[in-house]
């Protein structure tokens, strides 16, 4: 064709037609024939329909938005969780100086992103009881993964062998064996036993001289706490590092941080720290470590200086420039981070700040406790595991989980997460949360509910 125009690319047909004339092309579509093959090409006949006006536009979206579910009772849980997000945090993170704020590798023009990456940092040193943070990473998965290669390098390669708990959050594990496709470290699960913890006694028997580090998840995926202390005391007999992760960090207020326990690395999710569940996604992955192991961390780490004049100022440090140019050395192949997400985290945890953590922790695991008794007394209704939990615990359904699960989301109840989505052979097992957004109204009517079904 002789003109070609388009609505998204903002080059004037004379624009196009001089580009064209410089690169030795007659037309843009020769152009495409010569740079795409023929057999990759659409020939134009795709059923899509005709384009729309503004107005209905809007109503096009506004009636696929209606579809959504916004009104239901949701005990969802397994690794994204709701919490009350105060208004303000939308509001200020909306601001178009946070909004659109990206690299800060000039600190002169950056100082407020930087700051706030700072105070990010802090907060989740004090939150996990670590020495040093960075500014975060893009989730929790991603984080553990991180986690298990920074414990592979600190050992200097001599330690190949990990030992990942099989109660660690099942997308988690299949992001550390995406990473392990590298062939750097051999991932090793440890099976949880009967009660759904880690057996300390097969931690004993597996961690050797080889084991760079153990990595687990409390509480774990199925909502119980695990004996760190004692999973710790192990690891480090054996020369191994204690990895842990946690996907809800509200439960560190209530029981004992990483820090406390004896762990090296501790990983995390930052989602239900002010961040709406979202479809999945954006969210932040938390990483903290012991400040020994500080020149392994992936990521970006902001610091806290003074200038010429004595005043105090906020860098990027131990940033290296193999992150960025010479990818072959990197510690990680993240050179970014969240920083919205993080930032948004941090007004979270100031809003609400240390007492008002503990009170959201100490509801969701009273309604989670109300919520669990209730249900234990259904008939045909068991709890099969009697350790300490946080706000998530395993149920055993009379009927599949899933059966369940589709007949509650008729009548507007979100009911859990069936186990058959992640485990075989879990048919009859639904993982249910509640936070301290679940009114005792809604608890009772999901127990009757169940009952019913």
């Amino acid at each position: 064709m002789s003109e070609w125009t388009s609505k998204y690319v903002p080059a004037t047909p004379e624009e196009i037609r001089r580009m064209l004339d410089v690169i030795g092309c007659p037309t843009v579509d020769a152009l495409l024939d010569a740079a795409i093959p023929s057999s990759d090409r659409s020939d134009g006949t795709a059923a899509l329909p005709g384009g729309l006006s503004e107005p209905d536009l809007v109503r096009e979206v506004g009636g696929l938005a209606s579809l959504n579910v916004t009104n239901a009772s949701s005990f969802l849980g397994g690794g994204a969780y709701r919490h009350h997000i105060p208004a303000v945090i939308k509001h200020l993170a909306g601001r178009g100086e946070f909004l659109t704020a990206y690299t800060p590798y000039q600190p002169e023009v950056a100082q407020g992103t930087l700051q706030a990456m700072y105070e990010f940092q802090s907060m989740v040193c004090e939150l996990f009881g670590m020495e040093v943070a960075n500014a975060s990473v893009y989730d929790g998965a991603t984080a553990l993964a991180e986690s298990v290669f920074m414990a592979h390098r600190q050992a200097r390669g001599k330690r190949p062998r990990v030992l990942l708990s099989g109660a660690i959050h099942p997308d988690y594990q299949a992001t550390c064996c995406t990473y392990a496709h590298a062939g750097l470290v051999q991932l090793d699960a440890l099976v949880p036993g009967e009660d759904g913890r880690i057996s300390l006694d097969a931690l004993q028997s597996r961690v050797g001289a080889d084991v760079c580090c153990v990595a687990v998840q409390s509480p774990n995926f199925l909502g119980l706490i695990e004996d760190l202390p004692a999973i710790a005391e192990i690891a480090h007999k054996a020369g191994a590092l204690l990895v842990t992760v946690v996907t809800d960090p509200h439960a560190y207020t209530l029981f004992a941080s990483p820090g406390e326990v004896g762990a090296d690395i501790a990983v995390g999710e930052g989602q239900a720290l002010g961040l709406p569940v979202s479809f999945g996604g954006p969210y932040v992955g938390l990483f903290a470590a012991r400040n020994d192991l500080v020149r392994q961390m992936p990521g970006r780490l902001v610091g806290r200086t003074l200038d010429a004049d004595g005043r105090d100022g906020f860098v990027l440090t131990l940033t290296t420039r193999e992150q960025h140019i010479r990818r072959a050395k990197a510690t990680s192949n993240i050179c970014t981070n969240q920083s919205l997400c993080a930032l948004q985290v941090s007004m979270y945890l100031s809003l609400l700040g240390p007492e008002g953590l503990r009170e959201v922790a100490r509801q969701s695991h009273a309604h989670a406790a109300y919520l669990r008794a209730g249900i234990a007394a259904l008939p045909g209704f068991t709890v099969p595991h009697a350790g300490p939990f946080f706000h998530e615990f395993v149920v055993k359904t009379p009927i599949p989980a899933v059966d369940l699960v589709a007949r509650l989301a008729a009548r507007g109840i979100f009911a859990g997460v069936p186990l058959s989505r992640y485990f075989r052979g879990h048919d009859h097992e639904l993982l249910v949360c509640a936070t301290e957004v679940n009114r005792k109204a809604e608890m009772d009517d999901f127990i009757t509910r169940l009952g019913e079904v």
